[in-house]
C-alpha cells in the first residue's frame, strides 16, 4: 500500500505525509522514542520499546511491501516529526475486516493539524485495503486526540477505567473507539 501526500501546516510550513520506508529506521526509531517520553497517553514507554534501529527498518519494509498495512511517516524540514499506521487485527475470517489505528506526533509539532492529517490518511488506507472497521484506543484525558477521532467520525464502543497503569498519573481510563468505513 503507497501513500504520499503533501500538506499545508497551520504554521506555513510544508509537512510531507508518506511510506516509511527501510531508509528511514533510525528517524523512526528516534520519533517513537522522543514521542513516548513527552506524553504519557501513549501505550509504551521509550525504555520499553522492544526494537532497535535494524528491527525498526524491517518493520517499515513490511509495511512498505504490505497490501493490507501501512506506516506513515510526517515529514517536516527532512525531519520524521509523527508516524500513524494501520494494522490488522488478525488474519482469521472473523477478524479480516477490522484494523487499528496507531499514532504519534512530537509534542513541538502539537496543534499544527499533523494529527488530523495522519488520522485522515490512515482512514483512507483502511478503506483502500478493503477494511469495514478501524478501531483505536485512546486515553480519556487525551482531549487533543478525543478532539480528532470525534471529527473524524470515530464514536465510542466501551471504557475500561483501569486500562493503562501510568507510572506517573496512577491508573488511566482508556475509551474504546471504532469508525465504520
Amino acid at each position: 500500500m503507497k501513500y504520499n501526500k503533501m500538506i499545508m501546516l497551520k504554521n506555513g510550513m510544508e509537512c510531507c505525509l508518506r511510506n516509511g520506508t527501510e531508509c528511514d529506521g533510525q528517524a523512526v526509531f528516534d520519533n517513537f522514542n522522543l514521542t513516548h517520553e513527552e506524553t504519557d497517553y501513549l501505550l509504551t514507554y521509550p525504555d520499553e520499546n522492544c526494537f532497535d534501529v535494524m528491527q525498526e527498518s524491517q518493520f517499515l519494509k513490511e509495511k512498505y511491501e504490505s497490501e493490507n498495512e501501512i506506516e506513515i511517516v510526517a515529514v517536516v524540514d527532512n525531519v520524521v516529526v509523527g508516524t500513524a499506521g494501520i494494522e490488522a487485527v488478525g488474519k482469521n475470517y472473523k477478524l479480516r475486516h477490522r484494523a487499528e489505528l496507531g499514532i504519534s506526533v512530537a509534542k513541538d509539532y502539537w496543534g499544527l493539524g499533523i494529527g488530523q492529517a495522519l488520522t485522515t490518511a490512515c482512514i483512507e488506507c483502511a478503506k483502500a485495503a478493503g477494511y469495514i472497521q478501524l478501531e483505536l484506543n485512546v486515553v480519556a484525558d487525551n482531549e487533543r486526540a478525543l478532539s480528532i477521532y470525534n471529527k473524524a467520525g470515530f464514536v465510542e464502543y466501551g471504557r475500561n477505567p483501569k486500562g493503562f497503569h501510568s507510572r506517573f498519573a496512577g491508573f488511566q481510563e482508556v475509551i474504546y473507539m471504532r469508525l465504520e468505513l
